[in-house]
């Protein structure tokens, strides 16, 4: 999976690229504890867009990134959510514990 990281304000963004699973942890921790170290951000934004496949542990990892946000001050906004990986996180009922945007 890639990762592009963008700053903008008070929003970090980070857009994602290709298969989401366990083989992708170290790069998605390493791009979203740079977010949670800009004292000026609130708000994480995960763009799905040009995801393909997400596993369990990608679920894992997200609620990870949501405990650590928390703590920090920070909100985790998920956005680009389409086909599969959409029902996945609707399966999972994410809408219910992170921001989603269209």
């Amino acid at each position: 999976m890639q990762i592009a990281s963008t700053l903008d304000g008070n929003r970090a963004s980070l857009s994602l690229n290709g298969r989401f699973d366990f083989h992708s942890h170290r790069d998605f921790r390493a791009a979203y504890e740079k977010a949670l170290e800009e004292s000026g951000v609130r708000e994480i934004e995960i763009n799905f867009r040009g995801v393909d496949y997400l596993d369990s542990s990608a679920l894992g990892m997200l609620l990870l990134l949501r405990e650590k946000a928390e703590s920090t001050g920070k909100n985790v906004v998920l956005c680009g959510l389409q086909g599969t990986v959409k029902q996945v996180l609707d399966i999972a009922n994410f809408g219910k514990l992170f921001s989603v945007k269209g």
